[in-house]
């Protein structure tokens, strides 16, 4: 029983540290700023529930898939950093405040960042994925396996409701305030994205000169 605890302890602080509720709000805040509280729900929504099918996903099987691609951790994290430098990139441009979506183009906009960049890699990025599939192997028995799902679905489902909650920010920001906030982040974005791609990098290149 101790162990188990120990272990939902773990699994708790290591997904709500990566996974990141907070730090994830303003993002999306940004990018869906030309979207209704209905559209911003659904779009949170959809993103959480992808999340977890990924997460799950590489829990189960990412050992399996990294081993029979011959994928690596550290190139999923170099590809992970290109994205959120792109991401940033933009953000620091503030032109996903100027993205105005028409009527007929928001579920197509709503499934578009739902997928990318909100559930991966932004929920669902190379350091969740990682620690599903490190922490699966460690689960004991089917009770830490259990564990492990039921947290991962904890902390989701908080994020969920901290992107609701933060569709009411939006308002009180307005325009520019969103726009302010978008270009600190987008530095903030940037930054993550070199350690990511560095992170990435460096015990490739370490690798191949040993060789």
């Amino acid at each position: 029983m101790q162990e188990t605890i120990s272990f939902a302890l773990l699994c708790l602080t290591s997904y709500f540290t990566l996974i990141n509720p907070l730090g994830i709000m303003p993002v999306f805040l940004t990018m869906t700023t030309g979207l209704s509280s209905k559209e911003k729900a659904k779009t949170a929504r959809k993103a959480i529930i992808i999340a977890f099918g990924t997460l799950l996903a590489f829990a189960f099987t990412g050992q399996f898939l990294f081993n029979f691609f011959g994928i690596s951790v550290n190139s999923f994290r170099i590809v992970g950093g290109v994205i959120f430098f792109m991401m940033g990139m933009e953000m620091l441009n503030a032109k996903l405040a100027q993205m105005k979506v028409s009527d007929d183009e928001i579920k197509e906009y709503v499934t578009d960042i739902s997928i990318t960049p909100l559930a991966i890699p932004m929920l669902a990025g190379p350091g969740a994925i990682t620690n599903s599939i490190v922490l699966m192997e460690d689960a004991e028995d089917i009770s830490q396996k259990a564990v492990l799902i039921g947290i991962i679905a904890i902390i989701l489902l908080t994020t969920y409701f901290v992107l609701w909650a933060g569709a009411g920010i939006s308002k009180f920001l307005g325009e520019t305030g969103i726009k302010i906030m978008m270009r600190l982040m987008g530095l903030i974005v940037m930054v993550i994205a070199v350690e990511f791609f560095f992170s990435g990098l460096k015990p490739i290149i370490t690798e191949i000169l040993s060789h």
